[in-house]
């Protein structure tokens, strides 16, 4: 539970129990991300506290209301925590992700599964098949996140990318793009410690600074998976003429990047954002199943419950990919 921003504990809270459209489900897996640490330290807007964190998870359905129909008990799920109003111009036009009354699993107004059980909307959640080790479908949260990114950017087969951070997200967008049929894939991370299972997963060209990489005519593609503002004002210098920005991760709100404003006219740079999951859950999932992603690589921790605080720790070192709770 964070009780208030920096203030977290573990705690006894009640079991939930289903609405009408709700299931139940005990929790097998869920993973922690850098939105996540927004929330702990306040800088997440939408966030109201207390809540119960946790929006990447799988579990088993436990206990369904009586107007569900697309899950049974048993069934083992992964679940979009994307929550949304429906009626608002967004929603209506078909952008959930951006509901002027948006909420989130986990991370907004609504408690998460980084407990035994969590609540969810029984149409957010998708059926995993039996053959697949649990814990990969807590990954299909971030893949589907990584789906939508990769939706945002008009590029051709063959196009050449450079991915700033290795980390679980940079490395999601690199496996997809690889099997996208990215002509180049060049990845930079100053952990020096993530360039091998960096290259190991589809990286042509790794290296601590996009300088080192030495390629003048820059790349069809700038994607940046760290909301680190200098990796974004880097980024934004290394796109070739005609190309696209993709700003994929979560810098602080109040955050702000300098550019030429001159450069993305002259060169007719694309400038995009990608906002959560929207239309691409399923897909992510179909992907994993496929085994576009080495699951077994992406995940390196798995903490239980009374561990959290050593889960955040274990993720914010930076020693490590995608870090697991689990009851």
């Amino acid at each position: 539970m964070i009780e208030q921003p920096n203030k977290v504990s573990v705690k006894q809270v009640d079991d939930p129990t289903p609405g009408p459209g709700d299931a139940v489900l005990k929790v097998e897996a869920c993973g922690i991300c850098g939105t996540d640490i927004h929330v702990i330290r306040g800088e997440f807007a939408p966030t109201r506290y207390p809540i119960v964190p946790g929006h990447e998870f799988c579990g088993e359905v436990v206990a369904i209301g009586g107007d569900v129909r697309n899950v049974k008990v048993g069934d083992f799920v992964a679940v979009d925590p994307t929550l949304y109003d429906g009626t608002c111009k967004q929603c209506r036009a078909g952008r959930f992700n951006l509901c002027e009354n948006w909420n989130g699993i986990g991370v907004a107004r609504t408690d998460g599964a980084c407990a035994e059980f969590v609540r969810v909307p029984a149409t957010s959640a998708f059926q995993l098949p039996s053959d697949i080790p649990r814990p990969w479908g807590a990954l299909v949260e971030p893949l589907s996140c990584a789906v939508h990114g990769l939706d945002q950017v008009d590029v051709e087969v063959a196009g050449d990318y450079l991915i700033y951070g290795a980390g679980t997200m940079g490395l999601l967008l690199a496996q997809l793009a690889k099997d996208a049929g990215a002509g180049q894939i060049d990845i930079v991370d100053t952990n020096s410690g993530r360039h091998a299972l960096a290259k190991r997963l589809g990286a042509d060209h790794v290296a601590t600074s996009a300088t080192a990489l030495d390629r003048p005519q820059g790349w069809d593609v700038v994607i940046d998976a760290t909301g680190v503002v200098p990796a974004i004002e880097d980024g934004l210098k290394r796109v070739s003429r005609g190309g696209t920005f993709l700003m994929f991760g979560v810098a602080n709100a109040d955050a702000t990047a300098t550019f030429s404003p001159f450069r993305v006219y002259n060169d007719e740079i694309k400038i995009i954002g990608s906002m959560a999951v929207v239309h691409s859950f399923e897909r992510a999932l179909k992907l994993l199943v496929k085994g576009v992603i080495d699951c077994e690589a992406m995940i390196t921790n798995r903490f239980s419950l009374d561990d959290y605080s050593k889960a955040i720790d274990a993720f914010l070192s930076g020693k490590g990919l995608k870090v697991q709770v689990a009851p």
